[in-house]
């Protein structure tokens, strides 16, 4: 079981020790930079102790070492594009930022894998691997801007990863220092790993488990043809039965994306790409690799899409229109500033018979909450990302949009649903595990997180309900949600 971890306030002593192994302007504790790093993306709001910016693997040792011996938590941060609190520091933990430690290490384009430091961003290693033809295939929203350590930790997953599977398909060694400061190597360059898969137990941990400062990822090779497509319906119901019908047929496209109307029309009135805004519905669908194959595919879910009621099927005819259309995707949710200053982004997953369903509880739910909700997501794997927005100002309305989530997640798990598909748990969804999780299933993780974190101190406070992780107890006090 974890040890308790007694949060104590930062002590000068414990600062002191960090500006002597670190560059001292690399180690912040004034309230002006630390008051950057209490929150992640998510709407929690926690407290940063200090801060500090490794430039080595040496370095991240020597912090976590420090705050072993002080028995000060510690949380790691690539870029803090999470959206579950995963990264949100609690009662001053120490911040260990990886957002200096960004290089490409080596590529291998022979064996298509490459060496790189967690706080590289995601499409930078797209673009730097390119030149040999290769890509990262997870490719989350934030792509821009995420750390490839933060989808490491979140096992994150992206419109492209259908197909490709998500982030934990693509990793194949880790290099990780433990809350004891001793360093371990996860996995290895070859492609499937000897014994154990520490690997795997790793890869979506939320820094349960320790900090990576190494990554050896899998690329992929880039497609021969692609084709990208977007089809526009009058029913809700008549996407989602699409969506089934061509995973049914035996086809998974690259990418099999859903917009609902008030989606389409916040994105068209910021990308101007032409997009139905009449429409309920529409699907973003991308198929790629060998060029017959790629057609005969876009032919087959044509036809499926017309036989379910598609009004119009526009299938984009060069590299332009087609990343127009992505960008629509991608910039969904920047576009919704325009409507409301403020979102609540949900992510749960849930079987793709029952999208119909789901959807049509979550519109209920915004209606019975006085709020608005836009939904943009992977319908091809039935993980939904139902957007609340809102104005935090207005009196009440964050108490409103936190029971509308909660009664999401409900419906969903309900449904046959899963909590989260790329998001995490992270503090939001914690403590609703034991919807999902009885004692014994809530306990064995609990004793995974405690066989590689003993000390306790490793992002605690996350992921596992108080009543499974003993001394690591800790709730989400009034005003943490802003």
């Amino acid at each position: 079981m974890t040890s308790d971890v007694s949060v104590q306030p930062i002590s000068q002593r414990l600062v002191n020790q960090l500006r002597q192994a670190l560059d001292p302007r690399r180690v912040h504790t004034e309230a002006a930079d630390i008051d950057l790093y209490k929150s992640d993306a998510s709407n929690i709001k926690g407290r940063a102790g200090v801060v500090c910016f490794p430039v080595t693997t040496h370095e991240v040792q020597a912090i976590v070492r420090i705050c072993a011996e002080f028995n000060q938590p510690f949380v790691a941060r690539g870029s803090g594009t999470g959206l579950a609190g995963g990264a949100t520091p609690i009662d001053g933990s120490v911040v260990i930022s990886t957002a200096k430690m960004n290089r490409l290490i080596s590529v291998d384009p022979v064996n298509r894998f490459a060496w790189i430091e967690p706080g590289m961003l995601n499409l930078d290693l797209t673009r730097e691997v390119s030149q040999h033809d290769l890509h990262f295939a997870p490719d989350p929203s934030s792509q821009q801007s995420c750390t490839i350590g933060g989808n490491v930790a979140n096992n994150s997953g992206g419109p492209h990863c259908l197909a490709d599977g998500v982030t934990s398909s693509h990793i194949l060694a880790c290099e990780v220092v433990l809350s004891d400061g001793s360093l371990v190597m996860l996995g290895g360059e070859e492609p499937e790993p000897h014994g154990l898969d520490l690997r795997g137990a790793f890869i979506g941990s939320e820094g349960m488990f320790g900090i990576t400062t190494k990554i050896c990822v899998r690329l992929t090779q880039n497609y021969t043809a692609v084709k990208t497509m977007l089809m526009d319906f009058t029913t809700v119901q008549s996407g989602a039965e699409t969506v089934s019908a061509i995973i049914a047929a035996g086809m998974v496209p690259a990418a099999l994306e859903m917009m609902d109307q008030l989606c389409l029309e916040a994105v068209e009135a910021y990308i101007h790409a032409d997009l139905p805004t009449d429409a309920a519905a529409a699907l973003l669908v991308e198929v790629s690799g060998l060029p017959h194959a790629v057609n005969e595919e876009t032919l087959r879910i044509t036809e499926i899409g017309r036989s379910h009621g598609a009004r119009t099927i526009r299938v984009a005819q060069d590299e332009a229109e087609r990343a127009l259309l992505w960008k629509g995707r991608k910039t969904a949710f920047g576009a919704i500033a325009r409507i409301k200053p403020n979102y609540y982004l949900h992510d749960t997953v849930v079987p793709r018979r029952k999208l119909n369903e789901v959807l049509q509880e979550v519109y209920r739910i915004a209606r019975e909450h006085d709020l608005l909700v836009l939904n943009v997501f992977h319908a091809g794997d039935g993980n939904l990302h139902p957007l609340l927005v809102f104005d935090k100002r207005e009196p009440g309305v964050m108490e409103r949009v936190h029971s509308a989530g909660q009664e999401i997640i409900r419906v969903s798990v309900e449904a046959g649903g899963v909590l989260s598909g790329e998001h995490g748990i992270g503090l939001e969804k914690r403590d609703f595990m034991p919807m999902m999780f009885g004692p014994h299933d809530l306990q064995a993780q609990a004793s995974m997180r405690s066989a590689f974190d003993p000390l306790g101190i490793a992002n605690p406070f996350k992921v596992l309900p108080s009543p499974s992780r003993c001394g690591d107890a800790h709730d989400i006090g009034e005003g943490m949600w802003v």
